[in-house]
């Protein structure tokens, strides 16, 4: 049986919650066996997909990676992105998208990222029933407008701003917020502050929970790793190992050769 918003809400303060991103059917069964939820992010956009960022992404990707990743899954709650340009444009688009994602979809609840400005959004897609997870901090759909991934907030007029972002999102209906690669001070003082949970990626321990890649934690790209990201695993480099071996025998004549 499925973890369940209401499950989740109660371990504000109590239990942290464990969070990874998985995008198709195994590796859902993976990460399934050990977290509260899936997010099936739009960085599949680059961990899956080869883009530079999260920008090429459709809602027809999301639905069709979260359909897998519900199959693939029978225990976490599982939240889909909302990608680029699905929310942004109108409320009553916003609420199309995350109807989607959950109709066709099959997820249990949407994120999207910004504070004041999709706070209408917010709202609205609340009160059609889908719950809703924010998303402060770094958020990578405005990558054109940072220029990089670093960290965010870090002024006291841009921490003072997020933490009011973060009464914006929680007032309008967010039942959990993503803070992204932001001072751990400030993590720390938002977690405090709301009344809903927070989960954190960069953003230090003092977070209600933990959201990680599974890319990431595998280290499944042995060239690239984000400095909030740690590997409990060095998966990449054993799997590259195994089909340069694979190769070579091939090459050789050796492979299947009795």
């Amino acid at each position: 049986m499925r973890i369940t918003l209401k499950d989740i809400l109660k371990k504000k303060g109590k239990t942290p919650i464990v969070m990874s991103t998985a995008y198709d059917a195994w590796t859902a069964k993976i990460v399934d066996e050990a977290v509260d939820c899936i997010l099936v992010g739009d960085s599949l956009g680059m961990v899956v997909q080869g883009h530079d960022t999260t920008i090429p992404v459709t809602l027809d990707d999301m639905i069709y990676h979260t359909r897998m990743v519900i199959r693939g899954s029978q225990n976490a709650f599982v939240i889909s992105d909302l990608p680029f340009l699905s929310y942004q444009c109108s409320i009553s688009e916003a609420v199309f998208s995350a109807g989607q994602c959950l109709k066709e979809g099959y997820a249990q609840a949407v994120k999207l990222e910004g504070g004041e400005f999709v706070v209408p959004q917010i709202k609205a897609i609340s009160q059609s029933g889908i719950p809703v997870v924010a998303h402060l901090g770094l958020t990578p759909q405005s990558i054109n407008v940072f220029g990089k991934y670093n960290k965010q907030a870090k002024s006291k007029s841009a921490g003072d701003q997020l933490l009011k972002d973060a009464e914006m999102v929680e007032e309008a209906g967010a039942n959990m917020l993503v803070l992204e690669n932001i001072p751990y001070d400030l993590a720390k003082q938002v977690t405090k502050h709301i009344n809903i949970p927070t989960i954190g990626i960069g953003a230090g321990g003092d977070c209600d929970g933990q959201v990680q890649v599974f890319h990431d934690l595998f280290g499944l790209d042995p060239k690239f790793t984000p400095r909030h990201a740690t590997k409990f695993a060095n998966c990449g480099a054993d799997m590259l190992k195994g089909i340069q071996k694979f190769a070579k025998e091939v090459r050789s004549g050796k492979f299947m050769s009795k």
